[in-house]
């Protein structure tokens, strides 16, 4: 009697450890489709990219990024909340996209204000006091560095949530610089 309550335990245990792999297994691969599908059908959005220490393209093989809107971001909430910022969760900021899909700047969101038509809702986290956007580091091929010398833009994709996600980065014409 005692062995057969045993078989059983083990069966419903087997049972249990498949069952959670499939649902694992389910979620994960639902995470992977959302993100195929907003670098597929997410609107286009360039960020300008703030000067870095160009070291970091020698340190390996990527890049350590920064963007300006970054530096807008942590201004209007240092204005906001006196100088409080390590302190503020993470939120939205407001774009005006120019006619190149350029975003700038234009105010914190608040979650009350509709858009206009040029505006979008980006979201930013906070990261160890520093405004980021989906990374602060962009990866590639060993030995080409050189080619992203040239960087003065980040291409993101963002949903309709306003997350974005890092494409790849242009210089100065919005010429793609990966291979």
């Amino acid at each position: 009697m005692m062995l057969s309550a045993m078989m059983r335990s083990a069966k419903w245990s087997r049972v249990v450890i498949v069952a959670t792999m499939l649902l694992i297994l389910a979620v994960v691969n639902g995470a992977i489709w959302q993100k195929e599908r907003q670098l597929s059908e997410g609107e286009v959005v360039y960020l300008e990219l703030a000067p870095v220490d160009p070291r970091s393209l020698m340190q390996g093989d990527y890049m350590a990024l920064n963007f300006a809107l970054s530096n807008d971001i942590q201004r209007a909430l240092q204005s906001r909340h006196d100088g409080d910022t390590l302190k503020t969760r993470d939120g939205h900021a407001v774009v005006r996209l120019d006619e190149q899909g350029i975003g700038h700047f234009q105010r914190l969101a608040d979650g009350q204000s509709t858009l206009e038509n040029d505006e979008r809702r980006l979201q930013y986290r906070l990261r160890d006091g520093q405004v980021r956007f989906a990374t602060n580091a962009f990866f590639f091929q060993e030995g080409h560095a050189e080619r992203y010398e040239a960087a003065r833009y980040g291409q993101f994709r963002i949903n309709d949530n306003g997350e974005p996600l890092l494409v790849s980065l242009h210089d100065e014409t919005l010429e793609n610089l990966s291979p």
